[in-house]
């Protein structure tokens, strides 16, 4: 420790510092006066002694204390009357400044009760505290000082010295001398309007992208899905699998069937899976059996393999039975019936020659031969069948309700709509096409049916296996061709069973005046009432038969 006060720098620097926390400090306080009036020197006292008389003052004071100001940790000299300035109200109260005698705690004015006591120097060095400090151990901590304290800390300096308050700078603020408040600078509060409208916008574009996939798959999938299927291997098997078989089915095999022939029989008839599989089962076993002509007895759900087998088993065929599918020409049927029944060709076509013989005012029976399974007595004649069948033809039209003299008008609506449509439904609604074309008061379609099936009859191309009709059948000059004459044609053009004949007593409820199976495999028949969405179904078959070329288009 330095033997006096001017030996050491750092108190005698220190004691020179101004205290901001320092109250105001008026010239007639206590203690304000210069050391040279007092004309003696006063040692300083230790902390605890100045603690003590500080407390002694306290109880003495008759003045009460209204509040307390931050002490003042230097003497002002008198020498600057003017230079004493007010800090915060806030700062805490030091030790060190209640050790300092002949200071009143006050408000920041001076007791008005006592006269004054002539002022204490102090020197610039105090070892005696410097000891005091030592002896009474660390002192508590400083309260924390407010940014109204810290403000009046900076500008106090600047006060005393008389130089302008400097603003604080960046310096400032990264050393944590300064917030951004003491900068000026706010930060710009955050627009949670925006947000919420950019969260929007990013929520449309995710959901817009994932729509546009999940709409590009579905597209992809359902105008591929046999070549996806094909390439991937997730075919699903052609054949049912073997001990489904259950109930009865019959097959009709006719002269010159063969397993390319035979095969959609099958399907038709609900014994195999699928129109190709029985031929398939062929083709990769390397079989080419003989196939005999008749009606033979088999079960539902059956493989290819057992339905061979049961086919090339006599005591599965029917003897004197025949079968006729909806939909056939009287050309398509006699061979059936020739070979069932087992009466020569010749026989039937010489027992359609004369309609009048069965009743039929008509040039011929096509429409009257009743599609449907007969079992016939030993030594039927051809006479004795078509009997049963135009017979069977009436009871089908009066069941629906159709008067005497309607039969041939209603069995001609019915044999187009046989031909046209392949479910209930929409036989139901081609009938209404049918009715709203004929209607008088048309101004689209002007009477005409422009049935493709139709054309194919009148042409002889109704049995080449193509849904759609040449350009030759569509341009050929005959009764029966809708494209070419109005109303319905001159007569039927197959054979209807009950349904069509129902339906074309029954059309539903539309304004339908167009429509065209897009679908083939599964008949899927859109209706319009208009001939730009008609086209646009057209479009949608056209893109169908290109993708599936060997479907009969």
């Amino acid at each position: 420790m330095p033997d006096s006060p001017s030996e050491d720098p750092f108190a005698d620097l220190f004691s020179k510092l101004p205290d901001p926390r320092s109250r105001t400090v008026s010239s007639d306080e206590p203690g304000s006066g210069s050391a040279q009036d007092s004309g003696q020197v006063t040692p300083p006292l230790s902390r605890r002694a100045a603690r003590e008389a500080a407390a002694r003052d306290a109880v003495t004071d008759d003045a009460p204390v209204a509040d307390q100001a931050p002490p003042v940790s230097a003497p002002v000299s008198a020498d600057r009357p003017g230079n004493a300035y007010t800090a915060s109200s806030s700062l805490p109260n030091s030790a060190d400044d209640r050790a300092i005698p002949g200071y009143a705690r006050s408000s920041g004015t001076a007791a008005a009760s006592s006269p004054p006591p002539p002022p204490q120097p102090v020197p610039a060095a105090r070892p005696a505290d410097t000891a005091a400090d030592a002896a009474a151990g660390p002192a508590p901590a400083p309260a924390p000082v407010t940014s109204d304290a810290r403000a009046a800390t900076q500008e106090a300096p600047a006060r005393r010295s008389g130089q302008p308050v400097s603003a604080p700078g960046l310096e400032d603020l990264f050393a944590g001398k300064s917030t951004t408040d003491e900068l000026g600078i706010v930060p710009r509060p955050v627009d949670k309007r925006r947000r919420r409208i950019g969260g929007w916008i990013a929520f449309g574009v995710v959901l817009a992208i994932f729509g546009g996939i999940a709409a590009g798959g579905w597209y992809v999938w359902s105008t591929y899905e046999p070549q996806i299927r094909a390439f991937m291997g997730w075919e699903e098997p052609k054949d049912f699998d073997a001990g489904l078989a259950n109930g009865e089915a019959l097959l009709t095999i006719v002269s010159g069937d063969t397993g390319a022939s035979i095969s959609p029989k099958l399907f038709e008839a609900g014994i195999t899976k699928t129109d190709d599989a029985f031929y398939d089962y062929l083709v990769t076993e390397g079989l080419n059996p003989p196939f005999v002509p008749g009606v033979f007895r088999l079960q539902l759900q059956m493989t290819s393999e057992a339905a061979l087998e049961a086919i090339l088993n006599p005591e599965n065929k029917l003897e004197n039975t025949s079968q006729l599918r909806e939909g056939l020409t009287v050309e398509q049927s006699l061979p059936i019936l020739a070979d069932t029944i087992g009466i020569p060709l010749e026989e039937f076509q010489a027992a359609v020659a004369d309609p009048s013989a069965y009743g039929v005012a008509a040039s011929d029976l096509e429409g009257w031969l009743f599609p449907a399974t007969y079992q016939f007595d030993p030594g039927v004649t051809a006479t004795d069948v078509i009997s049963t069948l135009v017979n069977r033809t009436v009871q089908s039209l009066d069941a629906a309700g159709v008067p005497a003299e309607e039969r041939q008008r209603i069995l001609t609506i019915a044999s187009i709509i046989q031909r046209e449509a392949r479910f209930e439904a929409d036989m139901q609604k081609v009938s209404t096409v049918i009715v709203n074309r004929l209607d008088p008061g048309n101004q689209e379609t002007f009477g005409y049916l422009q049935m493709d099936s139709t054309a194919q009859y009148g042409y002889g191309e109704m049995h080449d296996g193509t849904a759609s009709s040449s350009q030759e059948a569509l341009d050929d000059d005959n009764l029966w061709n809708t494209y070419k004459y109005p109303g319905l044609p001159v007569g039927p053009i197959s054979n209807p069973g009950d349904t069509a004949i129902s339906a074309a007593m029954n059309p539903a409820e539309g304004d339908w005046l167009y429509f065209v199976t897009v679908n083939l495999d599964t008949g899927e028949t859109v209706f319009t009432s208009n001939l730009a969405d008609h086209n646009r179904a057209v479009d949608q078959w056209i893109s169908w038969c290109r993708d599936n070329p060997d479907s009969g288009c």
